[in-house]
């Protein structure tokens, strides 16, 4: 199985998964990342769960839950977004919740995976992610999975009262 690893595996939403969804996107310490300000009701939450069925080619993003094999447990989400089949490229996100699980590789084997899957079943040439210069965690597991930074956001995103460099990384498939 190609969304299978050694520890974990990636899945489609759930509907029991709306309490995990609820705690991850109200933390407020993720806002940063992810460019929210104002937090998701579960209503809101229970719509999006309602609807994530829906195609990766119609609505441009999919997002999977990095569960634990053993446990079942939902250690965090992976997102592809972005998606052009035109231009044969996708953005990718991820978030492992629950500060006791990281740094264990369950972000990288995600990100392998979630790579494996993109260039394979979506035929994409290229994988990008838009990283914080802060972000020092995010940047060593990107280069890491063979991501290469190629550009510089100046001034991209402000937050508490300074302007905060975003990093283009981006990881070119290889011609088969």
């Amino acid at each position: 199985m190609i969304l299978q690893g050694k520890n974990i595996h990636l899945r489609a939403l759930e509907p029991t998964d709306l309490d995990f969804l609820y705690a991850l996107e109200n933390d407020t310490s993720l806002w940063q990342v992810s460019d929210t300000i104002t937090p998701f009701s579960k209503y809101v939450l229970t719509h999006y769960l309602e609807n994530s069925h829906r195609d990766i080619f119609d609505v441009k993003q999919v997002r999977l839950i990095v569960e634990h094999i053993d446990t079942k447990q939902p250690l965090g989400c992976i997102d592809l977004f972005d998606f052009n089949p035109q231009h044969n490229r996708v953005g990718v996100g991820l978030v492992i919740f629950d500060a006791a699980h990281r740094a264990k590789g369950y972000a990288t084997e995600s990100l392998k995976l979630i790579c494996a899957y993109a260039q394979e079943h979506l035929q994409v040439h290229q994988i990008f992610a838009n990283i914080s210069e802060q972000n020092k965690d995010s940047i060593s597991l990107f280069e890491k999975t063979g991501f290469l930074k190629t550009g510089v956001k100046k001034d991209w995103n402000y937050h508490k009262g300074i302007y905060i460099d975003q990093y283009l990384y981006q990881y070119i498939v290889a011609d088969k």
